[in-house]
């Protein structure tokens, strides 16, 4: 009976959502692991951008990206090496 309900684009769409709300979910919790691994940022600092993440999801996030984003892939990359 569901299925006669759904179509070929709503089943699409809801497939999307859900990959776009799983990327989403990643995406936070590198973000989260960068806030914590940086340590140019005080403590006061990292707690301010954990609040703005879980206060305002999509701009903290995109905050964040605009603000720090281009030393993401530093961070990342000295933490493999110390490995």
């Amino acid at each position: 009976m569901l299925a006669v309900e759904w179509g070929t684009g709503e089943v699409f769409v809801s497939l999307l959502a859900i990959a776009m709300f799983a990327l989403w979910i990643v995406m936070v919790i590198y973000i989260f692991g960068d806030i914590i691994r940086s340590h140019d940022l005080s403590g006061w600092a990292k707690a301010l951008w954990a609040i703005a993440i879980v206060v305002l999801p999509f701009l903290g996030v995109i905050a964040y990206l605009v603000v720090r984003g281009d030393s993401i892939g530093a961070r990342m990359a000295s933490d493999r090496v110390l490995r």
